[in-house]
């Protein structure tokens, strides 16, 4: 049995996050990964809302779930509704979930001037809803409302409203801080006069507006919560909600309260990186636990302590949420950074060879030039297999031209590149067109090599940044270019600069090419 259960509304509270649009097949697919990752409760949608959410629910049926149950989401009654009668209440059964999650008004501010209707005729809404659905057989959660403000604005009233939702038969009471804003003394002094005065078991529910949802959270299961909302990745609505890549890593290694197995958190990673795709969201590197970054070292100091013993800079083991220990090359980077990436690399590189200082005063005025390894991993590699001459050279420019013609007011400008390359004895001349300047000499420059090198057609550009590195020098500034490159193993990030944008996405582009080819 578990300590606390896991509440997941990344269906639902998520899927109103800007930007997000799952269509029915991402939901089914997310709602495949919550179950083998060990989420207790999925909330599906709100059904009869829309048609997407009708359908998740028709077909979600057909999936064998493992460890989770399938929530539907909806409101209490209409005040100028019967319960028996009313579409919301109808819908929910329809769905023939085993349980499901009724939102009401808890705020008195919310009772008079959005529902307008009498305080006391919103707290037969709770209970007629609550009752009926229990008498029709389904477990009964109940999200109260702007719990939190509510509380602070009249605490008789917003009691009220939970002894209604108590008489009414809930199975859990869901105090809910839906505006984001309360600070966590607050909520302690709030939950416990809620624990004190009604004995059915309590579940948190935060928004993240103050950025105080997972502290929040933490702190209302430290005070008895047995069920603990949240989305993957903190996702929804305006500042998002409690993220559970950080409340159950929190939960499970820090209050030591069993709500997943240790192999399930292994998963974490794995999760959050699957939502952040489905979602077509960028993966947030900084975000604890489960972020690129999460533990990553870049200083010398920092680099040469965790080499020696990982707890001087990591508060946790990565490998317990399926993340993993990276070492940074930067000019803050020391002999043991150069050495870890080596090791890292599958480079022989004795700590007492010259080529080490070598490679890291190369490395520090590179960087005083603008260049940067930190996203451009594969360019750094191919730094050090040509300072220790290991590095293999496919292919030698003759020269490119690229053009970009406009010839009408109102439509795109046409790119196109001519390359020339020279592979062993025999040179390639080619064209190709393309979205852009650098798309077009990219284009040009693999179809010159594909011929030699089959397996670059098995990559592909996912990512192209540019950044000023002197703002004040206007159009004469030199840029700094990262691309970012894939095939169907891995990815890989490599790096140019130069005052031309297109000498920068020159040497960034033969770099993530002769990784591909190297590896």
């Amino acid at each position: 049995m578990s300590d606390v259960k896991l509440y997941d509304t990344t269906l639902r509270d998520g899927a109103q996050a800007e930007d997000v649009a799952f269509l029915v097949e991402d939901k089914l697919r997310i709602a495949e990964k919550l179950d083998a990752f060990g989420i207790h409760y999925i909330e599906g949608g709100w059904p009869g809302s829309n048609p997407k959410d009708t359908e998740f629910f028709k077909k979600i049926k057909k999936l064998r779930l493992k460890n989770s149950e399938i929530i539907a989401f909806g409101s209490t009654r209409r005040a100028d509704q019967k319960v028996a009668k009313d579409f919301n209440i109808r819908a929910l059964l329809d769905t023939g979930t085993k349980a499901v999650t009724i939102v009401g008004k808890t705020w008195d501010l919310h009772v008079t001037d959005a529902l307008h209707i009498p305080l006391k005729k919103n707290l037969e809404l709770i209970y007629d809803s609550i009752a009926y659905l229990k008498d029709k057989g389904r477990k009964v959660f109940y999200d109260a409302e702007h719990f939190f403000d509510g509380y602070r604005a009249n605490p008789e009233y917003a009691m009220q409203t939970l002894e209604a939702a108590k008489r009414g038969g809930v199975d859990c009471l869901v105090l809910c801080d839906t505006n984001g804003g309360t600070m966590p003394d607050v909520l302690r002094e709030i939950f416990l006069a809620v624990k004190n005065n009604i004995d059915v078991p309590l579940g948190i529910h935060a928004h993240n507006d103050a950025e105080m949802a997972v502290a929040n959270s933490v702190i209302a299961v430290g005070l008895g919560a047995v069920q603990v909302h949240g989305t993957i990745n903190g996702i929804g609505e305006r500042c998002g909600n409690a993220n559970l890549c950080s409340i159950i890593p929190n939960l499970k290694l820090k209050l030591k309260l069993n709500c997943i197995t240790n192999e399930q958190l292994k998963k974490l990673k794995e999760v959050s990186r699957f939502v952040s795709e489905i979602a077509n969201l960028s993966p947030f590197k900084h975000q604890p636990y489960v972020g690129d970054s999460a533990f990553a070292h870049k200083g010398g100091i920092h680099v040469s302590a965790v080499l020696k013993n990982p707890e001087t800079y990591e508060h946790i083991r990565p490998e317990l949420v399926g993340n993993y220990q990276r070492v940074l090359v930067s000019e803050l980077s020391g002999k043991g950074n150069v050495l870890r990436k080596a090791e890292e690399f599958k480079i022989s590189l004795p700590k007492e060879s010259p080529k080490l200082k070598e490679i890291l005063k190369t490395l520090k005025e590179l960087e005083n030039q603008g260049y940067q390894f930190e996203g451009a991993e594969g360019s750094f590699e191919l730094l050090m297999k040509r300072a220790l001459g290991t590095h293999k050279r496919f292919f030698d420019l003759i020269g490119f031209r690229v053009i970009v013609e406009k010839r009408k007011e109102g439509e795109e400008p046409i790119s196109e590149a001519t390359i020339m390359v020279k592979v062993g004895g025999e040179t390639e001349h080619t064209a190709a067109v393309g979205r852009g300047p650098v798309n077009a000499l990219d284009n040009a420059l693999r179809k010159a090599l594909e011929k030699f090198y089959p397996k670059l057609k098995e990559m592909r550009l996912i990512d192209y940044k540019v950044r000023v590195l002197a703002a004040n020098r206007g159009t004469a500034a030199r840029v700094r270019v990262l691309i970012e490159s894939s095939d169907k193993k891995k990815k890989w990030g490599t790096v140019g600069v130069s005052e031309n944008i297109m000498e920068a996405s020159w040497q960034a582009l033969v770099d993530s090419i002769e990784y591909k080819l190297m590896s």
